[in-house]
C-alpha cells in the first residue's frame, strides 16, 4: 500500500516514528513533510495528503497535527478525502471499514507513540466493507452531499 504521510511542527516527532514504523511494515511511505520541527501551517500539509491521494499517487494518508482537529477540518475540505480522528484502535479500523475513511489524523499531544503505532497498524490493516449495504449506502450519501456542495460552492 502507498501511503502519505505529513504533519505541521507540532506533529513532526511523531510522524517521524510512525514514518519509520509504516516503513517496517513493508509500506511504501510519501514523506510530504514536516521535515522538521520549525514552526508551520497544519493546512499546507493536509492539503499536500489530499493532493497526492487524489493524484492517485497515495492509496491513503496519515496526518499529525497538535491535536489533530485542525489538519483533520482541512482535509474534510478536499473533495474525496474522508479524514477521521482517531485516539484509539477501534475508530482506526471501524472508520475504514464503516466508513471508507481514507486519511488517519492523530493529535500528538493526546496519543503517545505506543498507542499511534496500533492505530496506524488498525488503520492500514482494514478494509471498507462492500458487502454491507448500508455501508455503501450511507458512503453514496456522503459523496452525494460532497457533489452538490462542490456544485454550488462560491468560495
Amino acid at each position: 500500500m502507498r501511503i502519505a504521510i505529513a504533519s505541521d511542527h507540532a506533529g513532526f516527532e511523531l510522524k517521524e516514528r510512525i514514518r519509520e514504523f509504516v516503513a517496517k511494515l513493508g509500506q511504501e511511505i510519501h514523506d510530504l513533510g514536516a521535515h522538521n520541527a520549525e514552526p508551520s501551517d497544519y493546512p499546507d500539509f493536509a492539503q499536500l495528503v489530499g493532493d497526492c491521494l487524489m493524484a492517485g499517487h497515495a492509496d491513503r494518508g496519515i496526518l499529525i497535527c497538535g491535536s489533530g482537529i485542525g489538519v483533520c477540518v482541512a482535509a474534510n475540505k478536499i473533495p474525496g478525502i474522508r479524514a477521521g480522528i482517531c485516539h484509539d484502535t477501534y475508530s482506526g479500523h471501524q472508520g475504514v471499514e464503516h466508513d471508507d475513511m481514507n486519511v488517519l489524523v492523530m493529535g500528538s499531544r493526546i496519543v503517545g507513540p505506543a498507542l499511534a503505532q496500533e492505530i496506524t497498524e488498525a488503520y492500514l490493516g482494514a478494509n471498507f466493507d462492500r458487502s454491507q449495504e448500508r455501508f455503501v449506502r450511507r458512503l453514496n450519501k456522503i459523496k452525494a452531499i460532497e457533489r452538490h456542495y462542490m456544485s454550488s460552492a462560491a468560495i
